[in-house]
């Protein structure tokens, strides 16, 4: 099979390419502008580009078929050639749905705890020697990459998320797996930007759940209130299987899981993990891997990239990374290092720089999601709102929206830096959430002058 990649040095694009090279394909690529780490680990594989850059002629009439990223636009010279030539177009969960239909799909939805679900079933169908073809958004330790394809495996783990497949599809991406068993986590608006009401954004899961096949089964929290509801309402031919917290206890900063009177200790922690660790339990169940198999196994979960990942610590201080940047993301981060280290102080830095969280109508939505935090930062910086187009807001405008008169605020990257190297964190947590990087500031530096 022969594909082309529009876009292939996009996050889930560059390793999907590397895995379909892995099964087999003949893949090439094009993109604008490769970043790090994608470049590099295209170029171990053989197939970087050999420039950045649109080259129409890249498109011939002996392709299979071209992927199409979403950060193509829909005039780039690739995609008309290709739509000139009459070739396949796929988006890349068009295509992983064509390397799956064969398999049991499972799709993990949800507005937060995607990845960690994911993470969470993936780290225990390998340590129960199971078969298993995976799409995750994160890498996880024990994985090359973040896309796994293999000829044989039975069933095909996928986080599916709501955002939009690509320039010419605009159905969000778990609508096209058609999920044989679902997850959805919880519903909390986002995406404003192409989801503009909330009850449009609802409906999105919906669907979703509409899609699982007959007879297929919908795995869902029953503690998030809208989604219980939606599910409630829903006349779908599945079974539904809901989810709370399981009886936990917390002894001097360890989290354990009492299950059918055993105990297990984790390496993970906060409330929010807990309920995430109960849906990927569930799901363990219908692959056929008992409770108390799923348990043991997940003993041994580290967490995911950039989810509550350690940076660094001492005896009475820790710094936490956390890709935290939605409003529930926010409020479960900070709620789970307070819950776990009581006695200690919570700093809590969270950069906004996604389109939905600078929007200053959708802002108002972060009020009180900070309180739990002893010393709460804000950083927006400047440069993300030229960037976007954005008017800039002043910094009462940020202290209003999180309801937090004693909130920092900061919108240069010098200017936070110098505040954060000033921190005295003795018998501290200090948390830095973002998907983004601070513009640029150096964590690993930052964390060996605090400690």
């Amino acid at each position: 099979m022969r594909v082309h990649f529009i876009a292939i040095g996009g996050s889930a694009m560059h390793n999907l390419a590397i895995a379909l090279h892995k099964k087999g394909f003949n893949v090439t690529g094009s993109d604008d502008v490769l970043f790090e780490p994608s470049a590099s680990r295209l170029g171990k594989y053989g197939i970087l580009p050999a420039q950045e850059g649109w080259d129409a002629e890249k498109i011939t009439a002996d392709l299979d078929a071209v992927i199409l990223g979403m950060h193509a636009r829909i005039d780039n010279p690739e995609l008309l050639k290709a739509q000139e030539l009459g070739i396949r177009i796929y988006s890349y969960p068009d295509y992983i749905y064509e390397q799956s239909k064969d398999k049991i799909r499972v799709v993990i939805g949800g507005s937060h705890g995607k990845t960690t679900i994911t993470s969470m079933i993936l780290h225990v169908l390998q340590q129960a020697g199971k078969k298993f073809d995976y799409l995750v958004g994160a890498q996880l330790e024990g994985f090359e990459t973040m896309v796994g394809l293999t000829h044989d495996a039975p069933v095909m783990i996928i986080e599916g998320d709501e955002y939009l497949a690509s320039p010419i599809d605009r159905r969000p991406k778990f609508h096209i797996y058609n999920a044989d068993i679902g997850v959805i986590s919880g519903i909390a608006w986002d995406h404003i930007n192409v989801f503009p009401t909330f009850d449009n954004y609802i409906n999105q899961f919906k669907i979703f759940a509409e899609t699982i096949q007959p007879n297929g089964k919908l795995i869902y929290s029953e503690t998030d209130e809208v989604l219980y509801t939606m599910v409630s309402k829903l006349n779908v031919d599945v079974e539904k299987l809901p989810y709370s917290l399981p009886e936990y206890t917390i002894d001097n900063g360890i989290t354990s899981i009492i299950a059918d009177g055993k105990t297990y200790e984790l390496e993970v922690f906060g409330q929010h993990n807990l309920l995430n660790m109960q849906a990927a339990r569930l799901v363990c169940e219908a692959l056929d891997i008992s409770s108390a198999d799923f348990y043991q196994h997940i003993t041994t979960f580290k967490g995911a990239a950039r989810r509550l990942e350690v940076v660094g610590k001492n005896d009475n201080s820790t710094i936490f990374k956390d890709f935290a940047h939605s409003p529930s993301k926010l409020t479960a981060t900070i709620d789970a290092v307070k819950a776990q280290f009581p006695d200690r102080q919570l700093i809590a830095c969270i950069e906004l720089h996604t389109f939905s969280s600078l929007n200053k109508d959708f802002l108002n939505e972060y009020a009180g999601t900070m309180d739990k935090a002893d010393k709460a930062i804000v950083f927006i910086d400047r440069k993300i709102f030229e960037q976007k187009k954005i008017e800039p807001y002043p910094a009462e405008a940020v202290k209003k929206a999180f309801a937090n008169a004693d909130l920092l605020f900061f919108n240069q990257p010098a200017e936070l830096l110098k505040y954060l190297e000033g921190l005295n964190i003795a018998k501290s947590n200090f948390l830095m959430m973002s998907s983004g990087n601070f513009g640029g500031i150096n964590l690993v530096e930052l964390k060996n002058n605090l400690l």
